[in-house]
């Protein structure tokens, strides 16, 4: 989510008070023009909720609550009631004269933010880079049980976009990983986890959220605008949206900036068109926080929820639906139509996830760490009471958050076995990264400062500590022959070290959301760019001129520059822990002292050069005058996709990472599951919908009380005064038009498109086409390990669509092999997804030759290719030179 961690909204409150403008509510201006080739369609009107078979029973049972809600309370849970105005960082209206509670939604993806006794999980990118899905699912467990142990009934997560496009984008580190299979994967098994426990998941951000800086529209200037292609825009940056979708994931929320010239939040083609109908989704749409900026074109694009309901100019009171909405239905702008599917989705997330059977209501605070406290913040004003319980849901989530870490830890260089060192090795430790914060894990608001071992980036993305394991503790616990010098400086005089001496780096790179700026990065690594932080790689070199066995650990949000220290004869080992959340300690100690193999893989490419990348990717956009266009001119060849085509040989490859042990890739074989045509079958048609009478209320329905009732000040309430609301319902009743509607307005509802039918799509895109099998033998005679098996796809040659050379399609992780022979057997599934290409002609997936070869290449990484099969003959062979 939300651009805007707690307190950080006052920073901007003067600018707020000088910008004030009157009409927020007018229709949005004329867009700034996108490159020719660019556009984003209209698409009216927005599809019902309500025809997926999986959801029906929820959908009538919305659909009777809501034919009981009035106008102000149907308006009243689309909206939230403003920020700092309730115990969570989100807090909707309610109708509690039917039992619908106010709904608490709350960051981060990582963790239940801004409270106490809660785990801080490791970051997405760490969990990517672990390549297992029962952990994926796991931490999903864990974190929806959290979530619903502190009463939030949404869980603002997962992260999948990102996608990673730019190695320097800020918040890269939230999803998964650079490449749109591990993102959905990923993305997939947590929203089963945390569903699974009765919360709402939110998948997160719709789309092509890629940079942090010029992200965000305000009344001065629109937000930038990513210009996707078609293609590009389903097979890559859709992609994990599709698979949460297909998951049943209850929520979405819109990104801030705008996708070929249209703000997300009010893109009628992504949110009606793609999401709505070709997707199926039957959850509810939220705005990111502030990133809603109009009345009647957000909703009629699609937009159900306004969070956290001010206007872009925050804690002014003013919305521009509540009681503007209410206002637009009664005056006929925004059709009842659309508030009854609005508030139907919302209602209907709520049922799905099983959230009317006695639910806890929240017993925290985002707002203070005190037992008591403003029940209103932002009021000022405000009654105070208890608002905080102080519930402690850890449970023993430490030992999955401290699994994902350990498993994430990927070994990139182990030159003459240096790794695992021995519990009597005399060890000398060099970097402020090894230690935490000396003023407090927590020390630093939002996590906005690189200061001790760094677990997590900073934004909203984050949680609160509970405490944090960090890793020259749990050294220490494993060897008492450790000297540690806490300074990025290298010290001076020193004693000539034994030529056993071991020396260990820590170093760092962080960075996150645009909100705050850390050593001069504004959110993305804009000031740092692909260095370590705090002249680490000079730390480095320092002690590789000094130490003949160096090993360096790095916690970093995303890929570094290695060059000038990878290839120095001392550099014998490096270990990446990406982002380890409060298991930093303990996860790290057990891969150096030899207790668990290393088994992570990097979920991105580390290049040689930031060069390696052409422009597009390689560098931020920088300041313009008007609408910044960001266009997507690499279309597919992001990461190792444009690596391979280009023929540049990263550092270290997507999928890299080794092992103390070696593993035997064996016995492949391949059968057909499902005859494929070139196109899907007919999608199914949509069940019936809920519907509702589409008269205009009466503007008694809008009337707030005039006795006996409490105002809060700055409280975003539904309610109109008796006299507009009279005035509104006279104007609807004269059926006059008083808006002018956007161009290719419609209200008629469709069958849908024929790439549509259910969530996700049409349901034959996950019917499995292939399946392959593969024997994993753990190799070596010393060491246990896990291993993970990596399958690509390689298009048939001579289609008529360009294909990236390989495209990872699924991947699977053994369970620990026994050293000596242990052994596993895994299967890989190939769908009908896996083997089509987006057509932009016939709006379709399409597989483009059904009976070509398809070559499935297996392996260890993407570099690391040695194992083919083929759908053509079904056939396998080993010992294969690599593709790429």
């Amino acid at each position: 989510m939300a651009a805007f961690g707690v307190g950080s909204v006052w920073l901007s409150l003067g600018l707020t008070l000088l910008l004030q403008v009157p009409c927020l509510a007018n229709p949005v201006q004329p867009r700034d023009r996108v490159p020719d080739g660019y556009y984003a369609p209209p698409y009216y009107p927005a599809p019902h909720g309500g025809w997926v078979p999986s959801w029906q029973q929820s959908y009538a049972k919305a659909q009777k609550l809501v034919s009981q809600m009035t106008l102000a309370e149907k308006t009243n849970i689309t909206g939230g009631v403003g920020m700092y105005m309730g115990p969570c960082v989100g807090n909707t209206g309610s109708a509690l004269r039917l039992g619908f509670p106010q709904l608490c939604l709350q960051d981060s993806a990582l963790g239940v933010a801004s409270t106490d006794h809660a785990t801080a999980f490791p970051a997405g990118i760490t969990t990517g880079a672990t390549w297992d899905k029962q952990l994926m699912y796991a931490r999903g467990v864990a974190l929806g049980k959290e979530f619903k142990g502190k009463g939030a009934n949404v869980y603002l997560g997962p992260t999948v976009g990102p996608m990673g496009r730019k190695p320097l984008g800020g918040r890269n580190w939230e999803g998964f990983g650079s490449d749109p299979v591990l993102q959905a994967v990923a993305g997939a098994m947590t929203i089963k986890g945390v569903q699974e426990q009765g919360v709402i998941a939110t998948i997160k951000h719709l789309i092509a959220n890629e940079q942090e800086m010029y992200r965000m529209y305000n009344p001065l200037k629109p937000g930038y605008s990513s210009n996707i292609d078609d293609r590009t825009l389903h097979e890559l940056y859709l992609w994990p949206f599709a698979e949460g979708i297909h998951e049943g994931v209850g929520a979405v929320m819109s990104a801030y900036n705008a996708v070929n010239g249209s703000a997300c939040s009010q893109n009628a083609y992504l949110l009606n068109g793609i999401l709505k109908d070709e997707l199926g989704f039957q959850g509810f749409v939220m705005s990111d926080w502030f990133s809603h900026m109009s009345g009647v074109p957000s909703a009629l694009a699609g937009l159900d929820m306004s969070m956290p309901g001010d206007t872009m100019l925050p804690l002014s009171g003013t919305s521009y639906w509540k009681y503007e909405l209410t206002r637009s239905v009664l005056n006929g702008s925004v059709p009842l139509d659309r508030l009854n599917d609005m508030a139907t989705r919302i209602v209907a997330a709520w049922y799905q996830l099983g959230q009317d059977q006695n639910y806890p209501r929240p017993n925290f605070s985002a707002n203070t760490k005190d037992k008591n406290g403003l029940l209103y913040p932002a009021a000022v004003l405000s009654p105070i009471g208890q608002v905080n319980w102080f519930v402690d849901v850890q449970a023993d989530h430490y030992l999955v958050a401290r699994q994902v870490a350990q498993d994430a830890i990927t070994l990139l260089k182990n030159q003459e076995s240096l790794l695992p060192v021995a519990p009597s090795s005399h060890i000398t430790v060099f970097g402020t990264d090894a230690a935490v914060n000396p003023d407090g894990a927590n020390a630093c608001g939002n996590r906005a400062c690189n200061k001790g071992t760094l677990g997590i980036g900073w934004g909203s993305g984050v949680a609160d500590y509970p405490y944090f394991d960090d890793p020259i503790t749990a050294i220490r616990k494993r060897n008492a022959n450790v000297t540690f010098y806490n300074t990025d400086s290298f010290p001076n005089n020193l004693a000539t070290p034994s030529d056993d001496e071991i020396a260990m780096v820590f170093i760092s790179s962080d960075s996150g959301e645009n909100t705050f700026t850390v050593e001069g990065n504004h959110g993305d690594r804009d000031s740092s760019k692909l260095a370590a932080w705090h002249n680490g790689d000079e730390l480095v070199k320092r002690a590789a001129a000094k130490y003949k066995n160096v090993v360096v650990v790095v916690h970093t949000v995303g890929p570094l520059i290695l060059e000038s220290w990878i290839d120095l004869p001392s550099v014998k080992a490096v270990l990446f822990a990406h982002l380890p959340g409060q298991e930093a300690g303990e996860s790290l100690a057990g891969i150096l002292f030899g207790d668990v193999s290393p088994s992570g893989h990097l979920p991105y490419s580390i290049t040689k050069s930031a060069s390696d990348y052409p422009d597009s990717i390689a560098n931020l956009r920088g300041y313009a005058l008007g609408q910044i266009q960001d266009t997507y001119t690499e279309g597919l060849y992001i990461d190792y996709r444009h690596l391979n085509k280009a023929k540049i040989q990263p550092r270290f490859a997507f999928g890299h990472g080794l092992s103390y042990t070696t593993f035997n890739f064996s016995s492949a074989s391949i059968r057909l599951v499902t005859e494929l045509s070139p196109v899907p079958p007919p999608r199914p048609g949509k069940a019936p919908v809920p519907s509702y009478s589409t008269d205009i209320p009466p503007a008694s329905e809008a009337y707030g009380p005039t006795t006996g009732f409490n105002y809060i000040w700055r409280y975003l309430y539904s309610w109109l005064p008796t006299s507009e609301a009279d005035s509104a319902r006279a104007i609807g009743a004269a059926g006059k038009d008083k808006y002018t509607y956007p161009t290719g307005y419609s209200e008629t509802q469709t069958s849908g498109p024929e790439s549509g039918g259910a969530e996700g799509g049409n349901p034959a895109l996950w019917d499995v086409a292939y399946e392959i099998s593969v024997t994993i033998r753990n190799s070596g005679d010393k060491f246990r390990g896990k291993a993970v098996a990596q399958a690509y796809v390689q298009f048939p040659a001579g289609i008529e669509w360009d294909t990236p050379v390989i495209q990872l399609r699924d991947f699977e992780k053994t369970d620990v092999l026994e050293a000596g022979g242990g052994e596993e057997t895994v299967t890989l599934r190939l769908t009908r997804k896996d083997l089509s290409v987006w057509d932009v002609r016939a709006q379709n997936w399409v597989v483009p030759k059904v009976d070509g070869r398809y070559t499935v290449w297996i392996g260890e990484g993407s570099d690391r290719l040695f194992l083919a099969c083929y759908t053509d003959t079904l056939t396998c062979e080993a010992g294969l030179e690599s593709p790429v």
